[in-house]
């Protein structure tokens, strides 16, 4: 079924250093607490470990505990889930985003750039292939911290809606999260919703988290520079995007090219 309005619920949250237990107790209380209807519930990057290089103990089977969960939670809220984890695929590790159903379907989306400043390309493989989902009605590009940095890989040339990230992006670099998700709305002319976590992280990094969620005007649509834990639920409106596409009608001026 089609809907106008995409109800869409951030987490911001702590991770427990490499402890999927601790975090799936975690993040299950949480979604269970959410009270607002919701369509989609978006959790951060490696959400189950935090963003460590130490893969082998950390990584799932692409059938593992974590998507089970997934699957059981999203069948209980009656939304989807998404959210990157830690996994394990003919021997290679991936960073990989799933989008999971109430009625169980799954999507993956496997982060492209992997953060060479940290060595995630020495222990993780990189993604090849951008993904659109189609869920209710609305087109869904799923993207994973560090792509953000990377205009050319999230031009909308497939007219999607929703542009979203997940992430652990650190305190140090915020100016630039805040900077480029507002940038990606507006030269997509689409939705840029971006969901970090918060706290320190097993390598002594500190995150603010400043998840936010920005429409096709660059506008923001969420709460404001939260740098604490907190679940937020924003209505999306695809008459917004079809409005200011049909007005402006800048999208029509984009260059074409192709990805290689």
């Amino acid at each position: 079924m089609k809907k106008d309005q995409l109800y869409i619920t951030i987490i911001q949250s702590h991770l427990h250093w490499e402890n999927p237990e601790a975090n799936r107790t975690m993040f299950e209380e949480k979604i269970r607490d959410v009270i607002n209807k919701t369509d989609l519930i978006v959790l951060p990057e490696m959400f189950t470990t935090g963003f460590t290089m130490n893969a082998e103990p950390n990584a799932e089977e692409e059938t593992g505990l974590t998507v089970s969960w997934l699957k059981k939670l999203a069948k209980e809220k009656n939304c989807a889930i998404t959210g990157s984890i830690i996994v394990k695929d003919n021997g290679l590790f991936y960073n990989r985003l799933y989008f999971i159903t109430a009625e169980e379907a799954v999507e993956t989306y496997t982060k492209k750039h992997t953060f060479t400043l940290a060595g995630e390309h020495k222990t993780y493989t990189a993604g090849q292939n951008k993904v659109i989902i189609d869920y209710k009605g609305w087109r869904i590009c799923p993207l994973v911290c560090y792509d953000l940095r990377f205009p050319v890989w999230a031009r909308n040339t497939e007219d999607y809606d929703l542009l979203l990230y997940v992430a652990n992006w650190p305190e140090k670099r915020i100016t630039a999260w805040d900077t480029l998700l507002k940038a990606r709305a507006i030269e997509n002319m689409s939705y840029c919703v971006g969901v970090n976590r918060v706290g320190l992280d097993g390598n002594g990094h500190n995150y603010i988290g400043h998840s936010a969620a920005y429409d096709v005007l660059g506008e923001h649509v969420s709460t404001q520079d939260y740098e604490t834990e907190f679940v937020e639920t924003i209505a999306l409106s695809k008459k917004h995007i079809e409005d200011n596409r049909s007005h402006l009608q800048f999208l029509n001026d984009r260059d074409v090219f192709n990805l290689e």
